[in-house]
């Protein structure tokens, strides 16, 4: 691993990412959604594991990640903190526990943070749900932004493609970032956005910009490790990298266990007792 600025930490903190960005260091951002993984990312010293309400899709199936529960986010998120020394650990707040309801965001955000020892929150949104960040804020509760594609509001937008191509829609991105920074958040997620839009945000903004589908110009990235890892195979957008081919290499070690077990090979003397 390189000697980047922040590599010795022996824990990240929202001040930890502020001072990356204003060192020019880029921030590494992956998904967890359970103990073994949560200990395996924390190992290669990430920065941010996100808790993403993304579990719905590749943990439960669903096609959207609007059915995932408040509870359900809570029990993927402790298991994922349990893993985590150095990391910064964000859960996503799902979809019906901020919106429209300030109380009911406090409430929420307060469940996630002593229930699970997350680090942070994040939700979805700009100055429509400006009420509901400034009240969970004033609880002490750090909270990451994310704006772009919004995937808790798929049914309003009707499709996954990119966001704020047009100009109306840009400014108003851009007029959230600066309602997100004002309002106290920490960082935001940028996602499927134009490059050149999320390089303005970035430059405007004195928070870290974490881009999904967003250019290189944002001061840090995020996937969805599974997606990244190979194992979520009918997932292929153009943002994302493979890093590996483990869904192969799983089913391979899972057709050699089954075929050993058939054929009386599994297991051997030395492997019984």
């Amino acid at each position: 691993m390189g000697a980047y600025l922040q590599t010795d930490v022996t824990k990240v903190t929202t001040r930890v990412l502020k001072t990356m960005k204003q060192h020019g260091e880029k921030i590494a951002m992956l998904t967890a959604y359970d103990y073994s993984m949560a200990c395996l990312l924390d190992s290669t010293k990430i920065d941010v594991v996100l808790v993403g309400d993304s579990a719905a899709n590749v943990m439960q199936g669903y096609k959207t990640t609007l059915p995932i529960t408040l509870d359900e986010m809570i029990f993927y998120a402790a298991s994922v903190v349990r893993g985590i020394k150095r990391a910064l650990v964000v859960v996503d707040m799902p979809f019906g526990t901020y919106q429209g309801n300030s109380k009911q965001a406090l409430a929420s955000a307060i469940r996630i943070m002593k229930e699970t020892g997350a680090d942070a929150v994040k939700l979805e949104g700009g100055e429509e749900v400006l009420e509901s960040i400034s009240r969970i804020l004033s609880a002490g509760i750090p909270v990451m932004g994310h704006l772009g594609l919004t995937p808790q509001s798929i049914n309003k937008f009707g499709t996954y493609v990119v966001r704020a191509t047009e100009k109306e829609e840009a400014d108003r991105l851009l007029k959230d970032a600066h309602i997100l920074e004002q309002a106290g958040c920490f960082a935001m997620v940028l996602e499927k956005i134009p490059a050149v839009l999320a390089e303005q945000v970035t430059k405007e903004v004195n928070i870290p910009t974490i881009g999904i589908g967003a250019g290189a110009a944002v001061d840090g990235q995020v996937l969805v490790l599974q997606d990244m890892l190979g194992i979520t195979q009918q997932f292929k957008p153009r943002y994302l990298r493979h890093y590996g081919s483990f869904g192969e290499g799983i089913s391979t070690a899972v057709r050699q266990y089954i075929t050993d077990v058939k054929e009386g090979s599994f297991p051997n003397e030395k492997e019984q007792y």
